[in-house]
Parts: structure tokens; C-alpha cells; sequence
């Protein structure tokens, strides 16, 4: 293990929804064990409620659908606000 771990690509915790509609929940940014990647932690908000890990490049990137570019997840707005 390094010293000195390489910076984190922040995933910022929060709702959000995929560009396929279903929603999540953003637990956290983690570290693969063996490459130290980047990962965001998130959980559905669906069914089982499972956790799913993704690299924090690809959770934050966009896609292009239909020939339209957009997030491959957005931020839904904090509860309560």
C-alpha cells in the first residue's frame, strides 16, 4: 500500500436519479482495494434496497441517449428543503 493515497473523485452523498429513472441514494466514495480506485458507494431506492458500487469517473460521466448528452445520474434536490 502507498504511503500516500492518490485523491479522491468525490461523489457528494444524496438522491439521485439515473438517467434511466430509478432512484438512488449515495452512501459514499470508497477506494478499490487492490487498484485504489475511486468508487461510489450508493444504494437503491427500490426493491431489495441493494448496494451497488460503480467508479466515481463513471457515476459522475455523461452519456448520450437518443443523441441526447446527459448525466448518467443528477443530483435530486435534499428532502425537507
Amino acid at each position: 500500500m502507498p504511503e500516500h493515497l492518490p485523491p479522491l473523485i468525490e461523489t457528494p452523498p444524496g438522491r439521485y436519479r439515473h438517467y434511466k429513472g430509478m432512484a438512488y441514494e449515495v452512501v459514499g466514495t470508497v477506494r478499490h482495494s487492490e487498484t485504489l480506485e475511486p468508487m461510489t458507494l450508493y444504494r437503491a431506492l427500490y426493491g431489495e434496497h441493494g448496494l451497488w458500487v460503480r467508479p466515481a469517473a463513471m457515476f459522475n460521466e455523461e452519456v448520450v441517449i437518443g443523441g441526447v448528452r446527459q448525466p448518467r445520474f443528477t443530483r435530486l434536490p435534499d428532502e425537507g428543503l
